[in-house]
């Protein structure tokens, strides 16, 4: 799931083009990890089960194996994994995200005048292709075929664009599964920022509700606040993941509510266990696999909490933007090998 994270995809925090400096490894034990014994670790092994095998390293591919057999998870995690601490200079930040249920049809009429596009036969990785704008108000891709449905609120499409995936409910109650086909390069920025920049809104004010609601009451501006984020994500039909289980991450698999985040891949491996200690109004610590990413989750203390399906969901995503910490779990010789040679003995 790409360019979404609820909040996170509002302010475009980390997502400004500022210099990072280069991560820091710090050793931990489990005793230091709060709530620790307290997690249902089976849980959180039976969701590394769904992507470990897909990690292109040997050490992993052997826990991975390994791991199929074990009737004892927490000790699996002690045995065989250190508790790192990677961290950069900037402080922890929590957010959440969601996969959201909207209305649409697969044929255009009445109130179902805004399309989903697939990706089109001429995006190229890594060249910057059409902006939301010249997209949007040149209609480049009408009579390509490249329709997936039409949605019933174009507000709709841009939340679902940050979320990176969702389910479209049909007409006749039926509904199928998009998610994340590809985007147009351009730099993703945040639209919550820009009304802040503008004074329309305090800070502490805005959020996905607040956004959605402006832009229905000012049409005009509205449409030009959103062609601000050029950012424009493509879509591809996966109704053939099974409706109890959650929506495609970045590994290509489903991903578990309140067990899968997204994180930055360029820090954290994608697949890896990931220990959480949330602040806030409802601390959270937990267990959790790292299987998706986004275009706002940047840096080594970043991490964006999946929490499932639906409008709850979204609602329970969207209050999230807290302190705290998260702790990577590596396989034992990987941990090591982050540290300096002077302090190894």
């Amino acid at each position: 799931m790409w360019g979404r994270a609820a909040i996170a995809g509002l302010f475009g925090l980390f997502a400004t083009g500022a210099v990072m400096a280069q991560p820091s490894y710090t050793l931990l034990s489990f005793d230091d990890l709060k709530g620790w014994a307290a997690d249902n670790h089976q849980a959180a092994l039976r969701v590394f089960h769904e992507t470990c095998g897909d990690i292109k390293d040997q050490e992993w591919a052997s826990l991975c194996s390994l791991s199929k057999d074990v009737t004892d998870a927490k000790a699996f995690f002690e045995v065989f994994f250190q508790p790192v601490l990677i961290e950069d200079g900037e402080d922890m930040l929590f957010t959440g995200y969601y996969e959201p249920e909207l209305r649409g049809s697969l044929t255009q009429g009445g109130e179902y005048q805004t399309p989903i596009y697939g990706v089109p036969d001429d995006l190229e990785e890594g060249v910057p292709y059409l902006s939301r704008r010249e997209l949007e108000e040149t209609e480049a891709l009408v009579d390509q075929g490249l329709e997936i449905a039409w949605l019933a609120d174009p507000v709709d499409k841009f939340f679902l664009q940050i979320q990176g995936s969702g389910r479209i409910k049909l007409p006749d109650g039926t509904r199928i599964r998009v998610g994340y086909g590809g985007k147009n390069g351009r730099e993703y920025s945040s639209v919550g920022l820009e009304l802040v920049n503008r004074g329309t809104f305090e800070a502490h004010q805005v959020s996905a509700d607040v956004i959605r609601n402006w832009v229905r009451e000012n049409p005009e501006e509205g449409r030009e606040l959103l062609w601000t984020n050029e950012s424009y994500v493509f879509f591809r039909e996966v109704s053939e993941v099974p409706s109890d289980k959650g929506p495609l991450g970045a590994m290509n698999r489903s991903i578990t509510a309140m067990r899968s985040i997204a994180v930055d891949p360029s820090i954290t491996k994608l697949g890896a266990p990931v220990w959480i200690e949330k602040e806030g109004a409802n601390p959270l610590s937990r267990l959790m696999i790292a299987q998706d990413t986004g275009s706002a989750i940047k840096g080594a203390q970043r991490a964006d909490i999946f929490f499932g399906t639906g409008d709850e969901a979204g609602r329970r995503a969207g209050r999230i933007r807290d302190g705290g910490r998260m702790v990577v779990l590596l396989p034992i010789q990987s941990a090591y090998a982050k540290l300096p040679d002077e302090l190894i003995e």
